[in-house]
């Protein structure tokens, strides 16, 4: 629900910034989405494909919150758009964890990626300051979905971080074994926000 105190213009300003915010998101990772991916098969790194899958799946977490902030007052729209940031973050947990535990096994060795580093360093950065803003709109509006995928940003900043020193460990000391560790991270965050959309659908449609 918005809150009460907020005038109708304040609505459309805070709709406004929503929107911009979720366009400067989708824009990062279309732009980055390719280039991880790409880095990823040069180097041969698992934690680097997932972020990569990460971004495919934030680009659609971004459209979702597009589509529901244009029918914000209708109930289902938001239902919809919790149950499928759940389903996706839920196949990106199942995807990663396979390919970790294939590597783990194989001792397969990534070699070193510097422009996948670079990226990964400078969407560290941008998507905090994009998280903040979503929760901060979020918030004034009272916006559910918006929030939820506030949270999603933010994580998805601190798997950049994680991702980043599991590269930087093996480029540094060679210890391989930080690329599929650090991707194990995502299965974690790809399972508990998924968890977390889907219980927010749920407790929102027995509302």
């Amino acid at each position: 629900m918005t809150p009460i105190s907020a005038s109708p213009e304040a609505r459309r300003r805070l709709l406004r910034r929503g929107f911009w915010l979720e366009y400067a998101t989708l824009g990062w990772n279309v732009a980055g989405a390719g280039l991880v991916l790409a880095a990823a098969a040069a180097a041969g790194s698992v934690a680097l494909a997932g972020f990569g899958l990460d971004s495919l799946l934030e680009i659609l977490a971004s459209v979702v919150v597009l589509w529901q902030l244009r029918g914000s007052t209708d109930a289902r729209r938001e239902r919809t758009a919790l149950r499928v940031l759940g389903a996706a973050f839920g196949v990106l947990a199942v995807y990663v964890l396979g390919q970790s535990v294939v590597t783990l096994a194989t001792g397969g060795q990534p070699a070193p990626s510097p422009g996948g580093s670079v990226w990964l360093a400078l969407t560290l950065v941008a998507l905090l300051a994009l998280a903040a803003g979503k929760a901060r709109t979020g918030r004034a509006l009272g916006n559910r979905v918006l929030q939820t995928e506030a949270r999603v940003t933010l994580v998805d900043a601190y798997l950049a971080g994680a991702v980043l020193a599991g590269l930087l460990l093996n480029a540094a000391l060679g210890w391989w074994w930080a690329d599929p560790l650090a991707a194990l991270v995502i299965v974690s965050y790809g399972a508990r926000e998924g968890l977390h959309a889907c219980r927010g659908a749920g407790a929102h449609e027995g509302g």
